[in-house]
């Protein structure tokens, strides 16, 4: 059963580190090693979240006792060091704050990211293909593991859609920030006339189902699964062996497809992986009926739906449509520096209320 506390009682989080502590201590904890080991992790969530908020209170009471010494003693040189430990408390208690909205259930879950080419022809292939090089390198800088689990070629050139996994703290709660359409404007390396194009893509971001997720049960007599040869650019068969692998969930209907390696095996728990998420984030939209909470509301990937626009022609901009952060390094960007567009969008869901 899962707790449920206000994202600011700190005595309700600290009442439940006593419980879960009790409980570990209690013989036979460890009878049941799964059901253990995700109280220890909980634990360790509680302990670490309830440390870092204690931790910021002590540091307000520290500059709070060293602005009144300040003051006290008229000691103009106090004045450096007291705007240092000013800026060190606020930029602190931004990122705190920002924490507080990685609370939900699935937050600290890897994160399954499928990018879908939308209005645009082959210049929204390559977009595809651009936005999945941006969060790799997310990814990596941060240290997180990424692995591409499926990919689809366009016609030409490009993806028609790209899907990965990210791992690492939170991954699903920060990348959650990322879903909606995505808009690129530039002069089209396609276009002989070498015109300025529009084009677009739709971000999906899925928790995974981690380890034998109770929340998910699939029967192997409600899969069926289906070979094909994998395709490359232009369609081509890449191999002459049919070992992209296609599972069918009849009970729901979900399709999901694997064609990245060579081995029917690995495809076969590459797509394994993606349909326990899609599963997963079914059976909440059944329990809620609040599927934004998961993958965000369901949009076309075309004008007027946008949530973030990259323009590299006429000018060079990246800028959010649902906080205003913008900035005009469109490089660092697509290479994966979108840290400052991520937290800006959590922060604003806190303002609202989480």
């Amino acid at each position: 059963m899962r707790r449920s506390w206000s994202v600011f009682d700190l005595a309700g989080r600290e009442k439940s580190i006593g419980e879960l502590e009790a409980e570990a201590a209690a013989a036979g904890f460890w009878d049941d090693p799964a059901s253990a080991q995700r109280k220890m992790q909980e634990l360790g969530k509680l302990q670490s979240t309830v440390g870092g908020w204690r931790g910021l209170q002590a540091q307000v009471a520290d500059l709070l006792e060293l602005t009144e010494l300040a003051m006290e003693t008229d000691d103009e040189s106090l004045a450096e060091e007291l705007t240092a430990e000013t800026d060190a408390v606020a930029n602190r208690l931004v990122r705190a704050e920002m924490e507080l909205t990685l609370s939900g259930p699935y937050d600290d879950r890897p994160a399954i990211l499928t990018i879908h080419s939308g209005a645009g022809g082959t210049d929204s292939h390559d977009w595809v293909e651009m936005l999945t090089g941006m969060y790799a390198g997310w990814a990596m800088s941060d240290g997180r593991p990424v692995q591409v689990l499926d990919t689809a070629y366009g016609d030409e050139a490009g993806l028609r859609t790209s899907t990965m996994e990210i791992g690492g703290e939170h991954a699903f709660g920060y990348l959650n920030a990322e879903v909606g359409v995505h808009r690129l404007v530039r002069m089209s390396p396609f276009d002989p006339a070498r015109r300025r194009q529009t084009s677009f893509a739709r971000v999906e971001v899925l928790p995974a189902a981690v380890g034998e997720d109770s929340e998910v049960e699939i029967r192997p007599e409600d899969v069926k699964m289906d070979f094909f040869r994998s395709s490359g650019p232009g369609g081509q068969n890449v191999q002459k062996v049919a070992s992209a692998v296609r599972l069918t969930h009849v009970p729901s209907g979900i399709v999901v497809s694997c064609q990245t390696e060579r081995s029917q095996h690995q495809n076969r728990d590459y797509a394994m992986r993606i349909l326990r998420a899609r599963l997963l984030a079914r059976q909440e939209e059944e329990r809620e009926r609040e599927l934004s909470t998961l993958r965000g509301e369901r949009v076309s990937a075309e004008w007027g739906n946008q949530i973030r626009s990259y323009v590299l022609h006429p000018y060079k901009s990246v800028k959010d449509h649902r906080t205003d952060h913008q900035t005009g390094n469109t490089d660092a960007v697509l290479a994966g520096e979108i840290d400052g567009f991520i937290e800006a969008y959590l922060v604003s869901k806190l303002g609202e209320g989480g």
